[in-house]
């Protein structure tokens, strides 16, 4: 999301700053740069203030929201269309969870065109708020655990999101870390496919074998994983 905030920032000649935790992948970072963004890196606990209060101090323009903006959730309903193009009798549709927009963005369009498509949110067991919502039956606060897994997880999910999320996701798949790092293994060796953590989670989900029989598409959602990291996973 950042990456395209920031390709559409240089199209149209306007600074641009993203604010990122400070764990997040140098990979992801030189790709924000390279489209002439200006990173603020800040400690995961103050980033995730930005995303509750919706600002960051002493900076100035307008705030996209990387998760409750309706134009980017509308943007990412394309994903979606896409889906039902090329899948037109797809069963089920997983995609990682983060803190809603990716999720009900797809949701949105597959249940206008086909209401009986299954919209499963996937999650790591490190970070999973809305397992804990939807269990709980409102937002509820989890332990985070940081891991190569970053694109995803949160400490609860957002107020503004649980409305929306909770009318259009049928539920919420949770996998190890183990498991999503033989996903994202997978994907590399039989695919060549380079995912990020996050967005090998929905395969690791699909191989868990909790779906049963049908068509399932995962929406890989990223590949911004350092080489490093990508590395040691793959290594085992």
């Amino acid at each position: 999301m950042a990456q395209g905030v920031a390709w559409n920032a240089r199209r149209l000649g306007v600074p641009c700053e993203v604010v990122v935790p400070d764990r997040a992948p140098a990979t992801k970072l030189a790709a924000i740069e390279r489209l002439g963004g200006r990173i603020v890196k800040v400690p995961f606990d103050e980033w995730w203030s930005v995303i509750l209060e919706h600002r960051y101090p002493g900076l100035s323009g307008r705030f996209i929201h990387p998760v409750s903006d309706p134009h980017v959730m509308a943007g990412n309903g394309t994903i979606g269309l896409e889906i039902l193009e090329d899948q037109p009798d797809v069963d089920a549709i997983l995609v990682p969870y983060g803190g809603g927009g990716l999720i009900t963005g797809v949701a949105t369009a597959v249940r206008a065109l086909k209401p009986d498509t299954k919209i499963l949110a996937c999650e790591v067991g490190t970070a999973a708020p809305l397992r804990a919502a939807l269990d709980a039956g409102g937002p509820t606060p989890v332990d985070y655990q940081p891991s190569f897994v970053d694109g995803i997880g949160g400490k609860s999910v957002l107020e503004e999101m649980w409305p929306v999320v909770r009318d259009l996701v049928d539920d919420s798949l949770v996998v190890t870390l183990a498991e999503t790092a033989a996903a994202l293994r997978l994907l590399a060796e039989r695919n060549r496919v380079i995912a990020e953590g996050a967005g090998a989670v929905p395969v690791a989900a699909a191989l868990g074998g909790r779906l049963g029989a049908g068509k399932i598409v995962c929406v890989i959602s990223g590949g911004n994983i350092d080489f490093d990291e990508l590395a040691g996973i793959a290594a085992g």
